[in-house]
C-alpha cells in the first residue's frame, strides 16, 4: 500500500488540496478564507488534469522518424486558460469583498446574514 501511494504521490497532493479546499469553503465563516479555499480546491483540480495528461515515455509532439508514443498538448492550453479564469475571479470575488467590508464592515458570513435580516 505505501509502495502505491510512493509511485503515485500527486495523486496524493490532488486529494489532499482538494480536501483542504472544500473543508476551507465550507468549514470557514470568513468569506477571504472561503475565496483561499476557492484557490486551493482550484489548483487540486490542475494538478489532476495535469497529472492525467502525464503519458511514460511521451515524447512533444513533434513528428519524427520513430517517435511515438506522443503526449496531447491540449490539457496543458485547457489548464494555462483555467489559471487565467481562475485569477480573474479571485480579483472579481476579492473586489467584492472589499466592497462588502466597506460598506458592512465585515466578512463574517454569519454577521453579514443578521444584517441582511435585520
Amino acid at each position: 500500500m505505501l509502495e502505491l501511494l510512493d509511485s503515485h504521490y500527486n495523486y496524493v497532493a490532488v486529494m489532499l488540496l482538494l480536501g483542504i479546499g472544500l473543508y476551507m469553503l465550507v468549514e470557514s465563516r470568513n468569506l477571504v478564507k472561503k475565496v483561499i479555499g476557492m484557490n486551493i480546491f482550484q489548483t487540486g483540480i490542475f494538478l489532476f488534469f495535469i497529472t492525467l495528461a502525464f503519458r511514460a515515455g511521451g515524447h512533444p509532439p513533434i513528428i519524427e522518424d520513430g517517435g511515438g508514443p506522443y503526449v496531447s498538448p491540449l490539457p496543458h492550453v485547457l489548464i494555462l486558460t483555467a489559471i487565467v479564469v481562475g485569477v480573474s475571479l479571485t480579483a472579481v470575488a476579492l473586489a467584492l469583498l472589499i466592497r462588502i467590508y466597506t460598506e458592512y464592515g465585515t466578512l463574517d458570513e454569519d454577521k453579514l446574514k443578521q444584517l441582511y435580516h435585520d
